[in-house]
Parts: C-alpha cells; structure tokens; sequence
C-alpha cells in the first residue's frame, strides 16, 4: 500500500507526465554513500530490482555505492541538476538547501521513531515532500535511519538534569549545541574521530549517536551506559530528480514509488535487525542500557532552544505545530 507521501507525489505530479511518451527506455544512475553490508545497500539494490520488473524495463536503475559517484553534498546537486537521478540522502544535510527539512534537526521534535514515521506521513511529510520536489530532489519513500541518544561513562540520564555539568559531543550544528546547553550541559561539537580518545581520556564525559554506530566504532568500550533519550529521529529519503520523475507515465510514476515504498519496508525491517544486534552486543560487553520512561521534561526543556529558532525562522511555525500535534 503506498503511504501519504507516495500518493502525494502521484496526485500532485505535472502535467508533463500526462504527455510523456510511452515506450522510451530510461537509464537511471543512483547514488549511495554505503558500503556493503548495509541495510541502505540492500535496499536501494531491491529498489533497483524492483524498478525493473514493475516498469517491465522501460525504466532501469544502476546503484552506485560507497559513494562512487561523490560525496553527499555533490550528490545532492548533482541530482538536483538531473546528473545523477536517485539518492538516498540523509535528510539533515538537506536542511540547509530547503527549510522544511530543517524540521528533522530539531531535538525532540519526534517522540519516537515510529511517530517520526506518522509525521512524515501525514501533512507535515507532504509540505516537506513538496518543497524538496520543489528544489529539484523528489522524495518517494522514507528510510529509516535509527534514533541518536547518549552515551557517558558516569551514570545512567533520566532527566535533563542528569544531563547538567555534562560535557557532551556533538554534531557542528548549533540545534544541537543549544540542545545540550539548555539542559545545563556543555555541547561540544567535535570531529567523528576523536570521539573516541575524548571519552576515553575524559576529555569529553558523554556523546551521542544511533546503536548500530555507538557499536560499530567501539565507543561501548569506553562508555558505560546507554539512555535511550531518542534526541534526535534524522530520516533518509529515497530521492529522484523531480524533472526526470515528472517525465514518467503516471502509469511508470507508480511503478517506481511503489517500487521504492516496498524497498523501504525492507530497509527498516534490516535497520530493526541491525539495532536489536547491536543492542544485544553492546549489553553482552557490560553496557548498561536503559530506558526513558516519560520524555516530556526533556522537551519542556527545548523550550528556549525552539524560541530562538522560530525567532529566526518564523514561517516554521506552522510545520513545527503540525509535526508536535500529530498523534
């Protein structure tokens, strides 16, 4: 069954695909940062099969992985200018080039990752889905790409005053600095690599970041509990170049939404695999993980955090509303 976005995408389609000529073969090229191995690769090759077999080969898809074919942001223009024709982008480097998806950088905005999911299939989705199609990058499907919470060696965090006097590392984002500080901590942005020796040599007392990554770099080794604090739900989108999309059939448009759809399915079943895996092994290492029964303080505590950003992005207001008030 296709999603809010999907039919979005397909109700809202131009008329250039009403007259676009049956029959004509289209090769696309797609990019992926992620090696094998990954459940992103598996999924973006189904997408690829899948595309194949529903347009009956009028329509094909060539993954590129590893990031073969440049880094994020040159894939992100490249598909924009029709270049490249599908990405699988993480959505927080796509909020500087359109607002909306600055929306998925705000911490807490998501109670969970399965409302994340409800949000981005619900009118929020469809406004932030259509201002990328607008900027050249379509999304078709939503993949998921984990929950970040934190990490430290000191104690388990419960409450955002577990989190004051904390010096804690994090992305070069000022969302993510302010997230920190208004809990009493000290945000620290800091490089990916020197994460590790940080927290290791007390440099930094915490961090934060998704379970298969937290388990995958070995910062379980130097980092004694895990608080499920679910900060910060960044998707990754399948996206294809509006043009080249809008060119399909509606008959062909279907077929490639239904086949990335699908694919996401498959990506989230492998991203649900991966976490419980990395959960079991990072516990079996003596990791002590638990959970955050109410999160609400933590999101009464953003309240200075969302001031200042709708101060200076008011027109988010409204988006902002509709992504707290879905159920």
């Amino acid at each position: 069954m296709l999603n809010s976005i999907s039919k979005t995408v397909l109700g809202t389609a131009t008329a250039l695909a009403l007259t676009a000529t049956a029959g004509l073969a289209e090769d696309w090229r797609a990019w992926n940062i992620h090696v094998d191995g990954h459940p992103n690769t598996a999924a973006m090759d189904r997408f690829a099969e899948l595309v194949a077999e529903r347009t009956g080969g009028e329509v094909t898809v060539e993954v590129f992985h590893g990031g073969v074919l440049g880094s994020q942001p040159d894939a992100l223009e490249q598909v924009q200018l029709g270049a490249i024709d599908v990405g699988n982008f993480n959505l927080g480097p796509i909020g500087p080039l359109v607002k909306e998806a600055n929306l998925v950088s705000l911490p807490f905005i998501f109670r969970d990752v399965p409302h994340m999911f409800r949000v981005l299939d619900g009118p929020a989705g469809d406004k932030i889905g259509a201002a990328m199609g607008d900027a050249g990058i379509l999304p078709i499907a939503w993949f998921d790409a984990g929950a970040r919470s934190f990490y430290n060696n000191t104690g388990p965090i419960n409450t955002p005053d577990d989190v004051a006097g904390m010096k804690i590392r994090v992305m070069n984002n000022d969302l993510f600095t302010g997230m920190v500080n208004a809990m009493g901590g000290n945000g620290t942005p800091m490089a990916f690599a020197e994460v590790y020796q940080a927290l290791s040599t007390g440099v930094v007392d915490g961090a934060e970041n998704n379970l298969p990554s937290f388990e995958s770099v070995g910062h379980f080794e130097v980092s004694g509990y895990y608080s499920l604090s679910e900060h910060l739900i960044i998707p990754e989108c399948v996206c294809v170049n509006t043009a080249k999309f809008n060119a399909l059939s509606a008959e062909m448009q279907e077929a490639v939404v239904s086949a990335a759809v699908d694919a996401a399915d498959y990506q989230r079943e492998l991203w649900a695999a991966q976490t419980d895996a990395s959960k079991a092994a990072v516990e079996a290492a003596g990791v002590k993980i638990n959970m955050i029964a109410d999160k609400t303080p933590f999101q009464d505590a953003m309240a200075p955090v969302y001031a200042d950003y709708l101060a200076a992005n008011p027109d988010m207001a409204e988006l902002v509303e509709l992504a707290q008030s879905t159920e």
